[in-house]
């Protein structure tokens, strides 16, 4: 008899109970002292597809992929040797081969087992159990891909605060180490004049630092295909590399060698086919990132693209917005002679980034001075228009009076014209407007004022806060209009201000209204300076605003004083 054959017997006679190791759902191989087989369960059929008998007699490293067997035989003569290996008396996973060529995973737990008196020749019997890791590792990755869902929802909703897409960016690197448990970060952005992609930022976690990255990440351009953002950028696709301290080769990735950094991922931000951007992660220690994981990440780039693509565009559109908003208005207040000026506009709260309101001051031919104020019905581009064709027309008007004196209701009268004229299938976009025409005057200033549908001018002097004028229909209703002009004295010491109804109308959270007589409150505590009254409004109503569930309205002032003595 064979020493196998003799092994397998004493083996199946000592534990006595051979059925039940032919009934277990794992694996388990016996192997004889110089490293052979000696007894192998049935169930090495169903786990790498050997047929038991086959297996006797023949070396256990025909159960194990070609790179480690060299390691095993060297681990094992050691064990032969001292009785001691780093295997013994725990669970590994390792991989298995199978007859068919590829590796199979497995928790492979080793015992030693000592040898009967008689067969001390033979020295000590190794036990090994093998077990499928397939479900385990399942499980593992899919709580690895779970946890990563998760956190890119994190990262998503941490982005979403932030107010623009600059901000998102410089937000993005901290976020997703932080909640993807990453050690440092670089970010690259696609420069389309020189097709490259530059550097924009590197993030560590606190208390560390990489500064060889950073230093060469910053130095160099990287082109597509280069390692590791230029692979991502040009695969459109995650890019890994679990051990860069075996690619010696990559420049730029031996400065993340040098400072300690081991694994490397990249993965394009995108929007739609667009790369905006390509986040590179690092680790410090050698991790794995199955496939599974690299497309939570590439999921998380788009996600993450659609999102700064869309507060990109958004910021784009608020500077259209505010470049629209700022023609609306005048650049800056002229200096009238023995009259203080000051103003505020403020857009509204909801969700049209184009107010209606404007106001306007500009110099006549014969020395005087026309003001407007004025409000057109809604928001939004629309409601742009509309301004933009009442202010300048009520421009145009004042300019040419035909050799005679500027008429406010005459100005008004000429921007209802246009209103009317220009007045389509669309929604009814009304106007409210005051003008006045300012003439110097040797006790002080004389302002004629027409009002169309807008509220009244409030006086103040001398402590004492009155409407002024009488009030028309609004503008782009009818042709008929009949508005009255008013002249009102501006003494030394006086300011006369003029509103919009955002100002009035300004609701605090119980639906309260700032309303006519808290605006004339306000007016007759505040500082006699135009500029302080303006500032005093302006601080009032937005006291009234804090907290409010209600949007605030467009919003302007201006304020008209003659300085006392």
């Amino acid at each position: 008899m064979s020493t196998a054959e003799r092994m397998a017997s004493e083996f199946d006679s000592a534990l006595a109970a051979p059925l039940l190791l032919a009934a277990l759902p794992d694996t388990v191989v016996v192997a004889d002292a110089d490293g052979r087989i000696a007894y192998v369960s049935p169930a090495v059929r169903e786990l790498l597809g050997h047929d038991p008998a086959g297996l006797l007699g023949r070396p256990l490293t025909v159960l194990m992929p070609e790179r480690l067997r060299h390691a095993h035989g060297e681990g094992f003569a050691r064990f032969r040797r001292t009785g001691q290996g780093k295997l013994v008396g725990a669970t590994t996973q390792v991989p298995a081969l199978h007859t068919a060529g590829h590796e199979v995973a497995v928790d492979l737990t080793l015992s030693r087992l000592a040898a009967e008196p008689d067969a001390a020749a033979d020295g000590a019997l190794v036990v090994a159990v093998l077990r499928d890791a397939s479900t385990t590792i399942l499980l593992e990755r899919q709580f690895q891909v779970s946890r990563y869902l998760a956190a890119t929802l994190r990262v998503t909703a941490a982005l979403t605060e932030a107010a623009d897409a600059d901000v998102a960016f410089r937000d993005l690197l901290p976020t997703l180490c932080t909640e993807l448990d990453w050690d440092a970060a670089t970010l690259w952005e696609p420069d389309a004049a020189s097709r490259r992609l530059h550097h924009v930022g590197t993030w560590t976690t606190p208390g560390s630092e990489s500064p060889a990255l950073h230093e060469a990440s910053h130095a160099h351009r990287l082109g597509r295909g280069e390692p590791l953002p230029g692979l991502a950028w040009s695969r459109r696709a995650p890019v890994v590399i679990e051990d860069l301290w075996a690619e010696p080769r990559l420049a730029r990735l031996s400065a993340a060698r040098t400072d300690g950094l081991r694994t490397g991922i990249a993965f394009p931000v995108l929007r739609g086919d667009d790369v905006l951007a390509v986040c590179e992660l690092f680790s410090r220690e050698q991790r794995p990132v199955p496939p599974e994981l690299q497309d939570v990440l590439a999921h998380a780039g788009r996600q993450i693209g659609q999102f700064l693509g869309r507060l990109r565009a958004e910021s784009e559109v608020r500077q259209l917005a505010d470049t629209l908003q700022r023609s609306l208005l005048p650049s800056h207040l002229p200096v009238i002679p023995g009259v203080e000026l000051a103003a505020r506009y403020r857009p509204g709260g909801g969700s049209a980034l184009v107010g209606g309101d404007t106001y306007d001051v500009m110099p006549l031919p014969d020395g005087r001075w026309m003001v407007l104020i004025a409000d057109v019905c809604g928001t939004g581009a629309e409601a742009a228009a509309v301004t933009a064709l009442a202010r300048h027309t009520a421009r145009a008007a004042a300019s040419s009076t035909a050799g005679g004196p500027c008429d406010p209701a005459e100005v008004l009268r000429a921007v209802n014209a246009a209103l009317l004229h220009e007045q389509g299938d669309g929604p009814l976009r009304f106007v409210t407007a005051c003008c006045l025409v300012l003439s110097p005057c040797p006790d002080g200033v004389q302002a004629a004022a027409a009002v169309a549908g807008h509220p009244l001018p409030l006086l103040r002097t001398a402590g004492a806060v009155r409407e002024v004028g009488a009030v028309g229909r609004p503008l782009g209703i009818t042709e008929d209009l009949e508005l009255p002009v008013v002249t009102v004295e501006l003494p030394p010491g006086a300011t006369l201000v003029l509103y919009t109804d955002g100002v009035t109308e300004a609701r605090d959270d119980a639906n309260g209204q700032f309303g006519e007589e808290g605006l004339a409150r306000v007016l007759a505590a505040a500082p006699c300076r135009a500029e302080d009254t303006v500032a005093a409004v302006t601080a009032a109503v937005e006291e009234q605003l804090r907290n409010s569930r209600y949007d605030a309205d467009d919003l302007a002032v201006l304020a008209l004083t003659v300085p006392a003595g």
